[in-house]
């Protein structure tokens, strides 16, 4: 079957197709018809070698990049307990390891990591949502705000910072969110409550419209102390790169939550949950541009050039 991974890590050039073996689904297990495999930033990573470099990372090539898909059950693994058949439409999220990532016409995942696609959605659509919109929701569970509460969400018209406005606003948050000016309407459409200018002086934004400072941020923008310090004392950061925070803040009480999306890539029930909020349109799925597979170097230069809303998708 085939793939897009690199056989020599490097720059979207890398990304080519290749030839990789058919695989099968074992107990627990469904393997998907991959249609649709949405581009994200961290499948760069993939591809340039920055994961190969963690402690116990495979060495081996290829290396295949993609943690969204979406397709048709083809294969259901002996004894697995799903609601799911050979037929079904479904979304899913893959934990990249090596070899195994989404960029692939067929792929074996945990059937606790499958969903159904949104009915009214297409396949390529289903694929921007399930990486971004589990990490949103660990994120704001993680938090643990309460209806009322204010959160502050930095990077709020990326994929991640869009689904948590959306759905801290189904929890009852108020949201304060940053954008470019080009970004403005956007940002609002997504239903942020207060829209500020994003940059070096969002923070003091925050604190000019809330001077004891705000009950959350999700710094999607990864601004880390800078935004931070614009959280009031006793209050929680969920960050998306590992960030702990500095000792200014963790002086002040505030407590840093940084969240893996693998934590909730068997959650198989918050993953039907983002599936019914994308039919009752709470989530809105954002295609950026469908590429054919073979152009996995264009979507990934295109990505890396900055200004892209909504997510690429490559289509098998």
């Amino acid at each position: 079957m085939r793939a897009v991974g690199v056989t020599e890590f490097g720059g979207p050039e890398a990304l080519h197709l290749l030839d990789v073996p058919e695989v099968h689904a074992g107990p627990g297990e469904v393997r998907l018809r991959v249609t649709a495999a949405a581009v994200s930033p961290t499948d760069t990573y993939a591809r340039n070698g920055t994961y190969a470099q963690r402690p116990g990372a495979p060495q081996e090539m290829p290396w295949i990049p993609g943690m969204d898909v979406a397709g048709v059950v083809d294969e259901v693994g002996e004894g697995t307990d799903t609601p799911l058949s050979v037929g079904d439409r479904v979304m899913g999220i893959v934990v990249p390891v090596g070899a195994h990532g989404g960029y692939r016409e067929q792929i074996v995942l945990p059937a606790a990591s499958v969903a159904p696609v949104p009915a009214g959605a297409d396949d390529a659509a289903a694929s921007t949502l399930p990486m971004n919109g589990l990490t949103a929701r660990l994120a704001l569970d993680r938090m643990g705000l309460a209806p009322g509460q204010v959160l502050a969400v930095t990077g709020a018209a990326g994929a991640f910072g869009g689904y948590v406005v959306q759905l801290a606003k189904v929890d009852g948050l108020v949201v304060v969110a940053d954008a470019a000016e080009a970004d403005r309407e956007l940002v609002r459409s997504l239903g942020a409550d207060v829209v500020l200018d994003r940059g070096a002086g969002f923070a003091d934004a925050v604190l000019d419209r809330y001077p004891g400072g705000v009950d959350g941020l999700a710094d999607g923008s990864l601004q880390g102390a800078e935004v931070a310090r614009a959280v009031r004392d006793g209050g929680v950061v969920t960050t998306v790169r590992g960030y702990r925070g500095e000792d200014d803040a963790l002086a002040r009480g505030v407590r840093f939550e940084p969240v893996m999306v693998r934590d909730y890539a068997q959650n198989a029930a918050a993953l039907d949950t983002l599936r019914a909020q994308a039919e009752a349109g709470e989530v809105t799925l954002r295609v950026a541009d469908v590429l054919p597979a073979a152009e996995g170097a264009t979507a990934h230069a295109r990505l890396e050039a900055g200004g892209v809303r909504g997510r690429l998708v490559l289509q098998f």
